[in-house]
């Protein structure tokens, strides 16, 4: 195959069926008639020698020719938006932009505050949304630009996506501060035999904890699963329940819970929270901005 007779607008075209996977969907996202579309992939097979779509009760599913090219398309597609828009700029002291982040609960309690600090410090006019999101639409979200960074620990997100650590943290066990547990070391025994409530965040890698404590063979009693950490002080400080959680929540610096806490006593590795953001934005001004105001401005020095 010659590139001079390439037409650069195909890749585009195999770029959308990759995400949208229906030709109604790449048509209605190119601004184009269907009937255009299913042209243009039959060119791209004739190009390639390829079928690479085949129907499915699912959408139109890439073959593992076209599973094999989406990576180098996507990033060739981003370079060249990353060219054509390398002229733009971005002051933060007159701008009146809206990004949007996608955060646990934890992030809200432990990042925002001081993101939002240094806004009003650094650019007043500049606003945040905050979303949590479907995990299985969060690719597509930020490649769109629906979402400008997603900031945690975070499974699933590595081609086409860059990444920057902004701490880590480690885990501590919470409870009541009159819980029969206060004020001495806690064991394994100790761990084993108390009631634990378990925070389930969707969409997030803090399950990995959880793997790790029954990987090493450590049983728990759990009496109580919640969807985030939001209701988490109330919950224990009424009951008798532990819980396991990052010490970002136990941190001197920002508004603690107000519970008593010990170092866990399952060796637990030191997590990575990093902030992800789509190879389409990595040069992009006002997106290198932000995620540096993250890296800098927001991380906290550890506890433990």
């Amino acid at each position: 195959m010659n590139l001079k007779e390439f037409d650069l607008n195909l890749l585009r075209v195999f770029d959308l069926m990759l995400k949208e996977k229906k030709v109604s969907g790449v048509a209605d996202a190119l601004g184009v008639t269907q009937p255009a579309i299913s042209r243009s992939l039959k060119r791209l097979r004739g190009l390639l020698g390829d079928e690479l779509f085949y129907r499915t009760s699912t959408g139109m599913e890439p073959t593992a020719y076209a599973r094999h090219l989406a990576e180098p398309v996507a990033f060739a597609l981003a370079t060249l938006d990353n060219a054509i828009s390398s002229g733009l700029t971005f002051d933060p002291a007159t701008s009146t932009r809206e990004f949007t982040l996608r955060m646990s609960d934890i992030g809200e309690i432990y990042l925002l505050p001081r993101l939002m600090r240094f806004l009003a410090k650094e650019a007043p006019g500049v606003s945040i949304s905050v979303v949590r999101g479907n995990h299985d639409s969060l690719k597509n979200d930020m490649e769109a630009g629906r979402i400008d960074l997603a900031v945690g620990l975070i499974d699933g997100l590595e081609g086409g996506f860059f990444r920057r650590q902004v701490y880590k943290q480690g885990y501590v066990c919470v409870f009541r501060p009159e819980h029969p547990l206060a004020g001495r070391p806690m064991t394994l025994d100790d761990f084993s035999a108390a009631g634990h409530a378990v925070v389930s965040a969707v969409g997030t890698g803090h399950a990995q904890v959880d793997e790790l404590i029954e990987k090493q063979g450590i049983r728990r009693t759990v009496k109580l699963r919640i969807p985030n950490y939001a209701s988490l002080e109330h919950l224990l400080a009424a009951t008798d329940l532990i819980a396991t959680v990052p010490a970002a929540l136990i941190h001197p610096d920002i508004h603690p819970l107000a519970l008593a806490y010990s170092r866990h006593p399952v060796p637990l590795p030191r997590l990575s929270i990093d902030q992800y953001w789509h190879a389409r934005f990595h040069r992009d001004p006002a997106n290198q901005w932000l995620r540096n105001a993250v890296a800098v401005h927001c991380a906290l020095p550890p506890t433990d």
